[in-house]
């Protein structure tokens, strides 16, 4: 082979293996220890360390539950914990893992498992604000039994939407719906927050099933504090590295066939409640119930 083919082949293995063209991958989400991306907010002695803070367990008792948020503050990303959740009568209980900005018109992307009796499923409830505006509840049942293992919950937000996974299998996406004059969260930073308190007023079955705090104190276990996100000041309007981030690639902007598949398995199997088929509650759809039916 002359040495003009050599530097063909050279010049179309550079190009290939270039930034710009090679396929995006995310990264995967790996353990690491509690204190290198949150702190505890408050109740600090209800928060127990273990495995040199690789692991961690939160407590509620009837004086008080506790919770931590990050360190910093992001504007998209990809965020993600290993939960095993309150084991047996944990009614009354709420473990929420949400992200939240700081502002009144605030964004939020909320996970909350609510407890329930002994031997009942536990729900999971997600929501999503922006600029203030909640009440996009939905209501699942697990597939599995949240108590006996941990399982990894994680929230890949980009500009394009924000996807709820369960162990990888998408739950929920709330699509990018400005073009219906519905807000997105883009240009207010979010911190990671996480807490276990009571809710017995609403949490189980509309607040008719109360704490039993006979069996506390109830715990939650925490690993694999894994945020890949770009941090911003709280005043930031965009991030530096905006767009160029593996979660901006084409790949990641929209779900791929196999996903469809598996949150259409979600929706027709553990789905208990989803406001946009409330008819009751909204007896007009919300505009992104709309994309949202395409699902």
């Amino acid at each position: 082979m002359n040495s003009k083919s050599w530097m063909l082949i050279f010049a179309v293995l550079v190009l290939a293996l270039s930034p710009e063209t090679m396929a995006a991958a995310p990264k995967k989400a790996v353990d690491v220890p509690f204190g290198r991306n949150y702190v505890p907010t408050w109740a600090l002695d209800h928060i127990k360390y273990f495995n040199g803070g690789s692991e961690i367990q939160l407590n509620l008792d009837n004086y008080t539950g506790t919770g931590f948020q990050s360190k910093g503050s992001y504007l998209f990303g990809h965020f993600s914990m290993k939960i095993k959740l309150v084991p047996g009568d944990s009614a009354g209980t709420v473990t929420a893992f949400y992200l939240s900005s700081q502002n009144s018109e605030h964004d939020e992307i909320d996970f909350e498992f609510l407890g329930n009796r002994t031997g009942q499923p536990y729900i999971l409830q997600t929501n999503v604000f922006t600029g203030g505006k909640d009440d996009r509840e939905q209501r699942i049942y697990l597939w599995f039994d949240p108590t006996k293992d941990y399982h990894s919950y994680s929230v890949l937000w980009n500009l394009y939407s924000i996807t709820f996974f369960v162990d990888d299998v998408p739950i929920r996406v709330f699509k990018n719906c400005k073009d219906l004059n519905v807000k997105f969260p883009f240009d207010q930073p979010m911190k990671i927050y996480s807490s276990l308190w009571n809710a017995d007023d609403w949490a189980t079955r509309g607040g008719l099933e109360k704490t039993n705090w006979q069996k506390a104190p109830f715990v939650a276990a925490y690993k694999s504090f894994h945020i890949d996100g770009c941090e911003a000041s709280v005043e930031a309007k965009f991030c530096d590295t905006q767009g160029k981030r593996w979660w901006d690639q084409k790949e990641f902007q929209d779900l791929d066939a196999q996903q469809y598949r598996r949150l259409k398995w979600v929706r027709s199997k553990y789905t208990i409640y989803n406001y946009c088929t409330d008819r009751k509650r909204y007896p007009t759809m919300s505009p992104e119930c709309k994309r949202d039916r395409d699902v």
